[in-house]
């Protein structure tokens, strides 16, 4: 992410996304209500007003819209900014109407807020100063295989397949099934290692994991020298894949990735209330009065909550980030992109640790 220009004192930020993960940090940071300026093509009717209009010109123009809505456009690579158009030259009839800007990788934006809070400028920040590099895992056992990208922002599942494998007693055609699924595997890690500039990480149970990195080694030499840590879990598939970052096994490969500390995060909640020993709250309500008492170290909350609320409760909820803020507190938005965010949905979207017990 570029930061062109930062304007706080008139709640202006102009930025430039220069990476996917980008449009995760725009995407929980444009919010409705806030103004969005970027370049777009709209049709102008040409003609007096009384005339019959001529055919529609589209014209390329810089629009201003109060937000109504923000859609992450994942197949297609963009942001999608919806709302009302409330700045844009006269001569185009176009105050008042709705729009809908589409934002791409190097396209310039500016984002307009009332206050832009501590938690916005920081994930900005962060992006800004680093691109979190894709991390591709392979989770491999004797029922099939799963391949996932880790992302700054969640796990993208890219293919899963089941086999059925022959018994011992059929050793060769069990052999010749293995060595099938090792091709389909390499296979689809090499078109993913050439697509982009990424590590592998190789998850399992038992043997099949170590005689698929001994086939690599033998076979595909060139896939093998991108893998940076193999590591055993206890299930298969995509339950591996998620299992493999919920216990820490990939810590080392995950310790500068935003879903490990996001995961951490959300664990702990986990276990202080597993401890019961007040010291964490859940829920709106609970975690509105633990903030009040200025007892809230840091907030977690999903960035679906962030979206999808409704206008009284995100009221509430901005009002209860702002206090959080002031007191000392920190912000943490956590992505439902992933298990860590499921749990934490279930929980009511909003979760505190607090810096001490609360009855």
């Amino acid at each position: 992410m570029k930061i062109l220009d930062k304007d706080l004192k008139h709640g202006r930020i102009t930025v430039v996304p220069e990476f996917l993960d980008d449009f995760w940090t725009l995407y929980n940071i444009i919010q409705r209500g806030d103004v969005a300026y970027a370049r777009t093509t709209r049709e102008v009717r040409l003609g007096e007003r009384y005339e019959k209009p001529e055919k529609g010109k589209r014209i390329s123009v810089v629009l201003g819209l109060r937000v109504e809505r923000v859609f992450w456009d994942r197949s297609l690579n963009r942001l999608r900014v919806h709302g009302i158009v409330c700045d844009a030259p006269e001569d185009i009839g176009a105050l008042g109407s709705h729009h809908t800007l589409n934002i791409t990788l190097n396209m310039p934006l500016t984002i307009v807020k009332d206050r832009w809070l501590d938690y916005h400028i920081e994930q900005l920040e962060r992006a800004m100063s680093r691109r979190v590099t894709p991390i591709i895992i392979a989770s491999i056992d004797d029922e099939g295989y799963c391949i996932a990208i880790l992302r700054g922002f969640g796990v993208d599942i890219m293919l899963e397949e089941q086999i059925s494998l022959p018994g011992k007693r059929m050793e060769g055609e069990r052999q010749k099934t293995l060595i099938e699924m090792f091709k389909s595997v390499s296979k689809a890690l090499g078109e993913l290692v050439d697509s982009m500039d990424g590590s592998i990480v190789i998850v399992g149970l038992g043997f099949i994991k170590d005689e698929f990195i001994k086939f690599l080694m033998e076979s595909a030499p060139n896939i093998y020298e991108k893998v940076i840590d193999i590591k055993n879990v206890n299930s298969a598939g995509k339950a591996g894949i998620y299992e493999a970052m919920r216990s820490g096994v990939l810590v080392k490969a995950l310790k500068h990735a935003r879903v490990f500390e996001e995961a951490s995060a959300v664990e702990e909640v986990l276990k202080r209330l597993g401890m019961g020993r007040g010291n964490v709250a859940y829920g709106l309500s609970e975690v509105k009065r633990a903030a009040l008492l200025g007892a809230v170290e840091e907030i977690l909350v999903t960035d679906e909550k962030l979206r999808e609320s409704s206008e009284e409760e995100m009221s509430v909820l901005e009002s209860l980030l702002r206090d959080v803020e002031d007191k000392g507190g920190k912000v943490r938005i956590i992505s439902v992109e992933h298990e860590a965010g499921a749990k934490l949905r279930s929980l009511g979207g909003v979760a505190a640790l607090l810096r001490f017990p609360i009855n």
